[in-house]
């Protein structure tokens, strides 16, 4: 238990209230001790050390180790995040340890890329290998894993059963990036079909994320991010999610691209319909527009195939599909896998990348790629599934009011609520579970592939747990 009120705030409020204080060792050998006897305490004081020795991960106090660096590095940093606040120092398998060596199991897998794990021992013994051996040349010159990766990628694809036509990659260095590439390889592909230029529109749907550079946030209809940013590239046209009636409208002869998510993560964890998926694949043929699945929340077996979209009928397979987060378990790496009749369209100079497809990258993606296509994974991952489906069955029922939705497939999960979740996730996370959320009152739930049975059922007695508290808290105030 991290027990957090400091012998000098303590001390502090004892000299405050005319109290003799225990003598220094005794207060930083056992600071509950010297409040115990504190009868002059406010309620305040009171209440937050209760509250702290009540929790085994309670959050770092404000004269803590980890407020001090935190503070003292805040001034030289881009204020774009806002973070809880422990700070993560180590991590192994599917746990994370703070500065203040709390344990925390960990079911976000930093947004879905730690699919293996932290620090794989694999992972981590190849790339100090190759560190040893060759990091960057740039791609002015050949190396001999920027293939071997591409190959790897597309023949697990082929095999997998997903886009049955693949047959290149472009290695970039992250998400947006990659569809970064793909919108412009549909530009390209829209030029040499009109060289007109009037075969420029690109589509996207509503609650999607597809990345936060300014082609990708374009296609990312959401105004919290896009507003700040405004006018987006001219061209983009936002549809409805699973909307098949509106399709023929939405695609038409003026349109290059189009990009969706097999599972929207980001929006909610929404999974598109076979349907959607049909129709839209078929329209996009019928006017000659490049096809995108953004793969690269729910791809490389979260769903418990290679692809999301593996179990669709040929007709309704990408022209592209772009990858990253688990593609490199950690490591920055982004993939855009196309078709020969995108490929075909792309010449020298078209684009291009310092950084990407450097030899330490593509050769730890290769090993990823091996690990996440085997099928013994991608069965344990439909095993677990299960698992978490049972769990959110019990707290659906248990929960009634709290819970309304399940929703996703495989390890790529999400709990739909009738409340902001914020309070859950921080209740979990003061007792050692890392949650995070999605769209509007989701919890997201994305753990690594290799996460065990009793680390699931850890979990869920601490998420049960918070609901709980949660929920209880809530009850009077609605009276």
């Amino acid at each position: 238990m991290a027990f957090r009120i400091s012998a000098k705030r303590v001390a502090a409020t004892l000299k405050a209230s005319n109290i003799s204080a225990a003598p220094n060792c005794v207060l930083k050998r056992n600071a509950s001790q010297a409040t115990a006897a504190a009868t002059n305490l406010s309620e305040g004081i009171r209440n937050e050390i209760h509250r702290e020795a009540s929790l085994p991960n309670a959050d770092p106090a404000a004269d803590s180790a980890t407020a001090a660096l935190v503070d003292e590095q805040a001034p030289f940093m881009v204020k774009t995040y806002v973070r809880p606040p422990p700070m993560f120092v180590k991590g192994e398998g599917c746990y994370l340890w703070d500065v203040e060596n709390r344990k925390y199991l960990d079911f976000t897998a930093g947004i879905a890329v730690n699919a293996l794990g932290h620090c794989d021992p694999g992972m981590t013994r190849l790339l100090a290998q190759q560190a040893k051996t060759l990091i960057h040349t740039s791609n002015l010159y050949h190396n001999p894993w920027t293939g071997a990766l591409s190959e790897l990628l597309v023949q697990k694809t082929l095999e997998s059963g997903s886009m049955h036509d693949a047959q290149s990659v472009f290695i970039c260095n992250s998400g947006t990036e990659a569809n970064e590439a793909a919108i412009k390889f549909a530009r390209k592909s829209g030029k040499v079909l009109d060289p007109s230029g009037e075969k420029h529109e690109f589509v996207s749907f509503h609650n999607s994320f597809h990345g936060r550079t300014m082609g990708a946030l374009s296609a990312t209809p959401n105004p919290k991010y896009q507003k700040p940013f405004a006018p987006m590239l001219p061209g983009f046209k936002y549809g409805t999610f699973n909307d098949v009636a509106a399709i023929k409208d939405l695609v038409n002869e003026k349109t290059c691209g189009v990009i969706v998510e097999p599972i929207q993560g980001e929006g909610g964890v929404l999974v598109a319909t076979e349907e959607f998926l049909v129709a839209l694949a078929a329209r996009c043929r019928e006017v000659g527009a490049v096809l995108i699945y953004d793969e690269i929340q729910c791809g490389l077996s979260r769903t418990g195939t290679f692809w999301a979209h593996a179990s669709l009928p040929k007709s309704a397979h990408p022209d592209i599909i772009t990858s990253a987060k688990a593609l490199g378990n950690g490591f920055p790496i982004g993939a855009t896998i196309v078709n020969q009749s995108v490929s075909e369209k792309i010449v020298v100079g078209d684009h291009g990348t310092t950084f990407g497809g450097n030899p330490l990258a593509c050769r730890l993606a290769h090993y990823i790629v091996s690990r996440l296509s085997d099928p013994a994974l991608q069965k344990e991952v439909a095993v677990k599934s299960k698992i978490f489906l049972e769990h959110f069955k019990v707290l659906q029922q248990k929960y009634p009011e709290l819970v309304t939705e399940i929703r996703g497939r495989g390890l790529h999960l999400g709990l739909q609520l009738t409340q902001d979740p914020a309070p859950i996730v921080a209740a979990a996370r003061e007792r050692g579970l890392l949650i995070i959320t999605a769209g509007t009152n989701t919890l997201r739930f994305v753990p690594s592939l290799t996460i065990t049975e009793s680390e699931i059922e850890e979990g869920f007695n601490v998420l049960d747990e918070a609901m709980r508290v949660v929920t209880s808290a809530v009850k009077p105030a609605a009276e």
